[in-house]
């Protein structure tokens, strides 16, 4: 076990499933103790929570909907609280509506910006309230920010790609006191919402370079440098992780 992260705590946003998942277990073993939030299913939370103290860490699951600006800064404050400090964000909730322009809803719009857009900004917010020097937030965005390469992505990708400037600022505003910013941008990825045996998936893998899908551990290798000793110098970069689909 690596243990890089010894001794930090790590928040991760939306951490019981797909990319969160993966970014919760690797933290922990690289040697973070781990607070993960979820929505809907604890049994799911609940076996991560599990996996990550099989590898001795601490571990937290909380219950918090991301489009809730005071459940996001209550479960960073319990982070804090519970393990006594918080040095890594990782903002990965998100959702994705996708359709023709005319079809989506106020209530789409509203749910999307709510949980791809203010979440991250809040998160970050308080996250930075018990921050010290050498803290890191780390945000997943989408590949789809850079290049949306099929019609009906107006929603979701405006949403990914304001990260991008959250991102740029944050890293230009914390710089002094020495926490970076970063953003992760995957491309297509298998996991339960997105499966590569789903019925757009050789669409998707048509788009990359190398054909084919990233695996959420690939995401989450980035993730962990970002946040780790090889991250120290980066700050205010969106970092592709889409197996070439922006190319």
């Amino acid at each position: 076990m690596n243990a890089v992260l010894d001794g930090k705590v790590a928040l991760v946003t939306g951490g019981s499933r797909g990319i969160g998942e993966a970014v919760a277990l690797r933290l922990a073993e690289d040697g973070a103790d781990v607070v993960l939030t979820y929505l809907g299913s604890a049994e799911r939370a609940a076996a991560v929570v599990d996996r990550i103290k099989a590898l001795g860490r601490r571990a937290l699951a909380v219950q918090a909907d991301s489009a809730d600006p005071a459940a996001v800064r209550a479960a960073v404050d319990l982070a804090a609280a519970e393990f006594g400090r918080l040095d890594i964000l990782v903002n990965n909730a998100g959702v994705g509506v996708v359709g023709p322009i005319e079809d989506l809803s106020p209530e789409d719009v509203d749910r999307v910006l709510e949980v791809n857009v203010r979440a991250p900004f809040v998160a970050s917010q308080a996250a930075l309230r018990h921050m010290t020097e050498g803290g890191r937030i780390v945000t997943i965005g989408s590949c789809m920010a850079e290049r949306f390469a099929f019609p009906g992505g107006s929603l979701y990708g405006m949403s990914k790609s304001a990260l991008n400037g959250l991102t740029r600022s944050l890293a230009r505003e914390l710089g002094p006191r020495g926490i970076t910013a970063n953003l992760v941008n995957p491309g297509p990825t298998d996991t339960d919402m997105n499966p590569a045996d789903g019925p757009a998936a050789e669409l998707q893998r048509g788009f990359t370079a190398l054909g084919r899908f990233g695996t959420p551990s690939e995401v989450a290798a980035t993730v962990a440098h970002l946040v780790g000793d090889g991250g120290r110098y980066i700050t205010g970069a969106a970092v592709s992780v889409d197996g070439g689909y922006a190319a």
